[in-house]
């Protein structure tokens, strides 16, 4: 079972500051179907300056990116319908 925190522990900073950005992609079979993108943390954009805390960018918060700014993936969809 999984541990709830009101705040990031301090312990936890290091931690999340050494984890890797990886994307992951799912892509239809239909050719009228939407390639989703999701990214998995990142590297470099690791602190959010207002909260001296890991930023958007990081592998912690990445996490629930589908729950961020309503949808990374419907933002990204948007950019790839621009190019077609």
């Amino acid at each position: 079972m999984g541990k709830f925190y009101d705040s990031i522990p301090e312990s936890f900073i290091p931690w999340i500051n050494e984890q890797h950005c990886f994307w992951v992609a799912t892509a239809p079979l239909s050719a009228d179907g939407h390639v989703n993108v999701s990214p998995k943390g990142h590297i470099g954009f690791g602190s959010d300056d207002s909260l001296g805390l890991p930023g958007r960018h990081t592998a912690m918060l990445a996490i629930c990116w589908d729950d961020w700014e309503n949808g990374g993936m419907e933002h990204l969809q948007r950019l790839i319908d621009r190019k077609a």
